[in-house]
């Protein structure tokens, strides 16, 4: 594999920029403020960027287009789901959430419901989805690097944690602000620029791939002899006879059958040989370009849509970017801008995946779907412009990863700082090298699979634990902290249950059913039925001062009934003095 220059410097560029910026504006940060929320002084402008540009992380990056290659019309409500969480989050949290006055998640269930248990027991669902999310992350960026010059998928991963580490542990929340902000305008630009460009000498070409048009029923061709090596194990599938050297041995493939590939093998593919696909993916073109109509893959896709949509709010790293507003005012027209900002972006991804699938076929042998991204610049460009295109888009991948683990880093890190230590800037530091050993080394053992349905277990997760305590704690007088606690033990055992029972199933021949993989049409459910029942049964437990909290919750910003929670612990007291010097830029 040759080396990309042009890429590697793009890398090197993004990653000192990275530092810079959040060295540059780690400077002030000593204090509670600081460290968690920004001093709670971020403008609606700035911070609905540094949400976009956490949001967009390796699933959005790379998975979606990946995705879309793979599966064509059943793939875009990924990213619809992504972007429709936010309307969910505008209407129903954002403004109360933040008029809670609260620093983390489980400080808001602790304010609401008065329970100190809650609050511990909701700490460590927060520490489990923030690690299951931040995986992807640092495997996608193994797989970026990988890509782009013979390394390890280990170094990218190492690489993104160092860098994210050092950043959080210098300022937090303060820290990461400018950056993610940033990252979110580059990132646009690394997907919009190569687009437009391939979409010229796509259109320039004819609209025909070398691969052949999406317009043909049949699945795609090999318009070379083409050489496929299989870096982990995958089943294919083939629509007609098909004739494929598998390393020394010639074979004909049938159509109807399984055949598993292990990891090492070469296929040999003569010139105009149809394409196979990978046992999930669309088979041919014209059942990429319809969604499915099986009743299965429909509740799949329901439940899948579900996730995503309820999810967003239940993000940990999402919802602690909204206690940086001012006020709920702020919050709810942050929302809005990031509704925008996303709706722009999610264009391109599906663009490139459609183009993957003409240009860059080899991909539904390997499964390395997710390379799409990366891959198609060169294919359709050749020389070094199409070496500068990969550069740009590899610059963008790295981005994400860094914006996306940033944010998760800085969440989970201080709610382990704040609720099971000892609150101080030291155990915030050492939260964080312990969070981001965790996903690293998981990242460098476990084997990559698609980001995008990693990313969407997360998301179930979300949906079936906090979700329901948001919406209920907000607009639910009767709520009681043991509700919330059987509803968040319900839909969070059920969804870690799924995520056991569908890695067993994926190493023993995949029987698992639809709500093994895609879990949230039943967990979510559960869990708001469970909170409501086991609140009503434990009414004398609703807290006595619900009325003055629902008051500060929904009372517009001008009366001035918001007040901040204040956490006296979190650093010296000379330190907090100090805080005065510098001032936040808005």
């Amino acid at each position: 594999m040759q080396v990309n220059p042009w890429a590697l410097t793009s890398v090197g560029l993004v990653i000192v920029v990275t530092y810079y910026l959040g060295r540059r504006t780690s400077r002030f940060a000593r204090s509670t403020h600081d460290f968690l929320v920004a001093r709670r002084t971020v403008r609606s402008r700035r911070n609905a960027a540094a949400i976009s540009g956490e949001y967009i992380s390796a699933a959005s990056f790379l998975g979606v287009a990946g995705l879309v290659l793979k599966e064509g019309a059943d793939a875009l409500w990924f990213p619809i789901g992504f972007t429709a969480g936010y309307l969910a989050l505008m209407l129903f949290v954002a403004a109360p959430l933040r008029r809670s006055g609260a620093y983390t998640l489980p400080d808001f269930l602790e304010a609401r419901l008065g329970s100190a248990s809650l609050r511990t027991f909701s700490t460590w669902f927060v520490v489990f989805i923030g690690i299951l999310y931040m995986l992807p992350q640092l495997q996608g960026a193994g797989l970026a690097l990988k890509t782009i010059m013979p390394a390890p998928a280990w170094v990218g991963s190492v690489l993104v944690t160092v860098v994210v580490a050092i950043n959080v542990m210098g300022g937090g929340m303060r820290a990461i602000t400018l950056v993610q902000a940033f990252q979110y305008w580059l990132k646009l630009f690394a997907l919009a620029v190569p687009t437009f460009v391939l979409c010229v000498v796509f259109f320039g070409s004819g609209g025909s791939g070398s691969a052949g048009s999406l317009g043909q029923q049949p699945p795609p061709r090999f318009t070379d002899d083409t050489t496929v090596s299989i870096e982990t194990d995958v089943v294919l599938h083939v629509d007609r006879p098909t004739l494929v050297r598998v390393d020394d041995e010639e074979t004909v493939w049938l159509p109807g059958t399984d055949y598993p590939v292990g990891t090492g093998t070469e296929l040999f593919f003569a010139e105009d040989a149809r394409v196979p696909v990978v046992a999930d993916g669309a088979l041919t073109n014209e059942s990429w370009l319809r969604p499915t109509k099986d009743s299965t893959d429909l509740l799949s896709t329901y439940s899948l849509m579900f996730a995503l949509f309820l999810g967003t709010m239940g993000l940990p790293h999402v919802l602690v970017r909204f206690y940086t507003n001012p006020d709920g005012k702020a919050a709810r027209r942050t929302t809005v801008q990031v509704l925008l900002l996303l709706g722009l972006f999610y264009l391109f991804p599906v663009m490139i995946g459609a183009l993957s699938r003409m240009y860059v076929p080899e991909l539904l042998v390997t499964g390395n779907t997710d390379a799409a991204v990366l891959q198609v610049p060169s294919a359709m460009v050749p020389g070094v412009f199409g070496q500068i295109l990969v550069a740009i888009t590899a610059a963008g991948a790295f981005a994400a990863f860094l914006a996306t683990a940033s944010g998760l880093l800085v969440s989970v890190s201080g709610v382990i700082a704040t609720d099971l230590l000892g609150g101080k800037v030291r155990d915030f530091r050492v939260a964080t090298i312990v969070v981001a050993a965790i996903p690293a080394g998981l990242a460098v053992l476990l084997p990559i699979d698609d980001l995008s349905l990693t990313v969407g277990m997360s998301f179930a997760l979300a949906a079936s634990t906090f979700c329901p305590l948001l919406v209920l704690g907000i607009w639910w007088r009767k709520l009681t902290w043991l509700g919330a606690m059987a509803g968040m033990s319900v839909g969070g055992g059920l969804v870690l249950t799924a995520v056991v029972l569908g890695a067993i199933s994926a190493r023993t021949g995949g029987w698992a059913p639809w709500f093994i993989e895609q879990p949230a049409l039943i967990t979510v459910p559960a869990a708001f039925l469970f909170t409501i029942v086991v609140s009503l049964g434990t009414a004398r437990r609703v807290p006595d001062d619900v009325n003055a909290v629902m008051l500060r919750l929904h009372a517009p910003d001008p009366l001035g009934f918001m007040r901040d929670r204040a956490v006296a612990r979190f650093g010296k007291a000379e330190e907090r003095v100090r805080t005065g010097k510098g001032r936040h830029r808005k």
